[in-house]
């Protein structure tokens, strides 16, 4: 028997981090701060979460008016997800000003 889990499991984290350096890529074009911009990553059953710091000036930005700016990301972040056959979510942190 072959063992496909392994494969499966592997291609779930070259498709994470394919969305992870897209994801990456839109918010550092919209900051002003993009060096700071991080991402983390966490999977919970079976949605991956991948959680968004940015420098608490460049909040605002991100958001956008109603929210119109990260409704836009994770809408253009569901194609690839949704393709690929998984769930995912955007939530967004700040780096407290020192």
């Amino acid at each position: 028997m072959v063992n496909t889990g392994s494969k499966t499991q592997s291609c779930n984290r070259k498709i994470n981090l394919i969305m992870k350096d897209t994801l990456l890529d839109i918010i550092s074009a919209i900051v002003d701060n993009p060096k700071v911009v991080e991402i983390k990553e966490e999977e919970q059953e079976g949605v991956t979460n991948f959680v968004v710091t940015v420098a608490k000036e460049d909040m605002g930005k991100i958001i956008g008016k109603n929210g119109k700016v990260i409704r836009a990301i994770r809408t253009v972040m569901k194609i690839p997800a949704i393709k690929a056959g998984k769930r995912i979510f955007i939530s967004l942190s700040e780096i407290p000003q020192e």
